[in-house]
């Protein structure tokens, strides 16, 4: 099942990438986000907190849109529906991960780095696609290049991509937004710095704006 811009209402120009270290955190931090105006968030299946996070978000904060990122097969796919999940990501894109999602009616973002896996991508209908991680593997000049023999697919880049470098991705035709971490710094979850997040999610609503 592929992921479409209009499955998540509260889409904007970015889409943070969260990790939780701790599962406390979850909740201040999604309404810290909410606060600011950004409710799509994506919580990386990288910590043992990852999944009770999302459960604990789709649970308290029906605003949220709270999808699973550093989805990597079948059972990722079926642990994170089962938390509360409603889209996923993934770093990069394989038959058996496409099948699982769409099996469990899971809406995916898959990750790509190279024209085979777009092409495999398509292969299985999805046209809207990660490039990760973006700035390692050509970032901007790569997605340039893909404009035209790819022209109908649309591009979520991530990978190194800073508050100072989004605004130049949105300005791409193929790009409907950029996902990144910079909205929640690790040294302001630590310290419970809620407000600071909330500011830097009021920032996203002017990135790619002249």
């Amino acid at each position: 099942m592929a992921l479409k811009t209009q499955d998540l209402p509260g889409f904007g120009p970015v889409i943070p990438v969260i990790v939780i270290e701790r599962e406390a955190d979850a909740l201040p931090l999604a309404r810290a986000l909410l606060a600011g105006g950004v409710r799509v968030l994506e919580i990386t299946l990288r910590t043992p907190a990852a999944l009770p996070a999302i459960a604990a978000i789709a649970r308290a904060l029906p605003d949220a849109i709270v999808g699973a990122g550093t989805v990597l097969n079948a059972e990722d796919a079926r642990r994170a529906k089962e938390a509360g999940a409603v889209f996923a990501v993934s770093p990069g894109y394989t038959h058996a991960v496409g099948a699982a999602c769409r099996a469990l009616a899971l809406p995916l973002l898959p990750g790509v780095a190279t024209s085979g896996e777009i092409m495999a991508a398509l292969a299985d209908g999805y046209d809207f696609l990660k490039l990760f991680p973006a700035q390692a593997v050509g970032g901007l000049g790569l997605l340039k290049a893909w404009a035209s023999p790819f022209g109908a697919v649309g591009f979520c880049p991530t990978g190194g991509i800073t508050a100072q470098l989004a605004g130049d991705y949105l300005a791409l035709p193929n790009v409907r937004c950029v996902g990144g971490s910079w909205l929640t710094p690790p040294d302001a979850v630590r310290a419970g710095d809620w407000a600071r997040i909330t500011e830097l999610a009021q920032a996203t609503h002017t990135v790619g704006k002249k």
